[in-house]
């Protein structure tokens, strides 16, 4: 890794926190990704880092003031939580862990979902992996819809009595499933999310219509996965040409789907020419956009390369001009479905919530 990546420019600013929903603990806006520690099977895409490749990669993200670090239990079977609790070591209580529980750990009719033999279970095995005794954010990975929320938000609210996790989340959820459990937790005074997960960017603006209203006005946190879509946002795809040989598109990787390609087109144009102003690449200006918006809280990046990760982590310094992020807004914007197109016709009385999915529209 060349001196300029670890130490230069990429950091003249020191690295932003903010506080994570209506919690007291405070998160760098930059958050370290793990799919590719390890990087075995499905996750083979994304990357294939052993520990001594993840340690370079933590160390890179700690000088640059990254203080979050997420993983998930299905990143290649464990693999991942095994790498980064050994690449960690000592250094374990300088960092927060996020991890997550939901999905598939075995062949057993009980080693997947929310239930709280899967939940107690995934824990125990979590905190075993990365060799600690507690899990800062705790979230649920996806959606379970056979086992009633009341066991799934009690059996979280046991592991945050216990010590061994300190604040849950959810990931992947609709708005009105949020909100569900949400409700639920208040019913029944258990430990209540304070973030979501989501995929949010440039690419697709989708979150904007539920998640992003619901996080403001519940005041949760965001944490955005994936926000230069996969790569698409990172100018090497450009119109008419085949994915470049070594991205994670060439090796067959479909997340995020593609549903209006002029629109990708044109929204990468601009990032590109955007970029070339500042004298930064692309993706640096897709992350600072994303990390722009109202309720995000922090972005998850993860690379191949040191390289890779050295830029997307200097997208912290990067500061958008108003007509620039109205740019990118425009050249994005997606159409509005039903009941918001409706509401936009009511918009004298917009709450915040309301505001952060219309005000764009409003011309």
């Amino acid at each position: 890794m060349s001196q300029e990546a670890r130490s230069g420019p990429a950091y003249a600013r020191p690295m932003q926190y903010r506080q994570l929903g209506s919690s007291g603990l405070r998160v760098s806006t930059i958050t370290l990704g793990t799919m590719g520690f390890g990087g075995t099977g499905w996750a083979s895409p994304i990357g294939n880092l052993d520990v001594d490749g993840a340690r370079r990669q933590i160390d890179l993200a700690r000088e640059a003031g990254v203080n979050l670090i997420d993983t998930a239990d299905v990143y290649s079977n464990g693999l991942s939580e095994e790498i980064l609790g050994e690449a960690l070591g000592k250094n374990r209580d300088d960092v927060l862990i996020a991890t997550k529980v939901r999905g598939g750990m075995g062949d057993g009719p009980n080693d997947a979902g929310l239930s709280r033999h899967h939940i107690i279970e995934g824990a125990e095995a979590s905190l075993r992996r990365l060799k600690t005794d507690h899990i800062d954010l705790y979230q649920v990975h996806e959606w379970d819809g056979q086992t009633p929320l009341e066991e799934t938000m009690k059996a979280l609210d046991d592991l945050v009595r216990s010590g061994k996790v300190r604040y849950i989340g959810a990931s992947n959820y609709t708005g009105w499933q949020l909100m569900k459990a949400l409700w639920t937790a208040d019913k029944h005074h258990t430990e209540k999310f304070v973030s979501q997960q989501i995929y949010y960017s440039l690419q697709a603006r989708d979150a904007e219509n539920e998640l992003v209203p619901v996080s403001i006005d519940q005041g949760l946190g965001i944490l955005v996965w994936s926000p230069i879509a996969g790569g698409l946002l990172s100018g090497k795809y450009r119109r008419g040409q085949d994915a470049p040989e070594g991205t994670r598109r060439f090796e067959g990787w479909t997340e995020p789907p593609v549903h209006d390609e002029d629109r990708l087109y044109d929204t990468i144009d601009a990032l590109v020419e955007i970029g070339e102003g500042h004298g930064v690449s692309a993706a640096r200006v897709a992350l600072a956009y994303t990390l722009a918006k109202p309720a995000v809280t922090s972005l998850i990046v993860g690379a191949r390369t040191e390289e890779q990760l050295a830029d997307n982590l200097a997208a912290a310094d990067l500061e958008l001009s108003a007509d620039e992020l109205a740019r990118l807004d425009a050249v994005s914007l997606e159409p509005l479905r039903y009941p918001h197109w409706h509401q936009l016709n009511a918009a004298d009385r917009l709450g915040e919530s309301t505001k952060a999915l219309l005000t764009p529209h409003l011309g």
